[in-house]
């Protein structure tokens, strides 16, 4: 249980870290290079929903959403507790581990990130759609945040632009059009989850040497 809990709190420090330092120092939608490098961006954007930036069904698919990873949660540390009990291997402890912290690391946001902040991204009941804001956030005292628990956006800014072209002209069907691999701007914990997952199907016999078995 020490090593989950060690690897959990790691992971949700180094997750937390960034997504404050990046609202507090960053206004929505600025992008930097890393070290000069055009392929790696600290882009700050918020999304509401899932990783990635994905998201659906407004407020109340957030809402969804968050009770979804809670329960997953609350699933995954009785599992823990029957992994540990049999035996399990690290190959199958460690990468749920991470995705544990990343869905942690998420779900936090959501829950918190509207009233621990001055602004960010809120829905508006009138238009049924989440409203952007302009200049930095500043950290501020419970229960003087731009919204209420629940209602917070998920922090993202780790942008891996690797091919950022546009099609010459001439070329047919897509002249003219741009192309972007990868497009999608993620955090910390979407990319533990991510990283736990591949981890865990690369070693799945190791991991689970009798089957699954929940």
């Amino acid at each position: 249980m020490k090593k989950i809990i060690a690897i959990t709190l790691l992971i949700l420090f180094i997750d937390q870290f960034s997504k404050i330092y990046i609202k507090t120092h960053f206004y929505l939608g600025e992008s930097v290079n890393v070290l000069g490098l055009s392929w790696f961006k600290l882009t700050f954007v918020e999304n509401p929903g899932m990783a990635y930036g994905l998201h659906f069904g407004g407020l109340w698919g957030k809402y969804a959403l968050i009770l979804l990873r809670v329960i997953l949660a609350i699933g995954m540390v009785v599992l823990f507790k029957k992994w540990l009990k049999e035996g399990a291997s690290n190959y199958l402890i460690i990468p749920m581990a991470m995705i544990f912290a990343g869905a942690i690391g998420n779900v936090f946001d959501g829950i918190f990130y509207g009233v621990i902040f001055d602004s960010g991204t809120f829905y508006d009941v009138a238009s049924e759609r989440w409203i952007d804001y302009g200049g930095v956030s500043k950290l501020t005292q419970i229960g003087h945040g731009y919204s209420d628990l629940m209602k917070g956006c998920v922090v993202d800014m780790l942008h891996f632009p690797l091919v950022d072209m546009t099609w010459p002209d001439w070329v047919p069907l897509f002249g003219g059009n741009k192309i972007e691999f990868f497009k999608y701007i993620f955090n910390v914990a979407d990319s533990s989850i991510t990283v736990g997952a591949l981890f865990l199907y690369i070693f799945r016999k190791k991991a689970f040497p009798n089957g699954l078995d929940f």
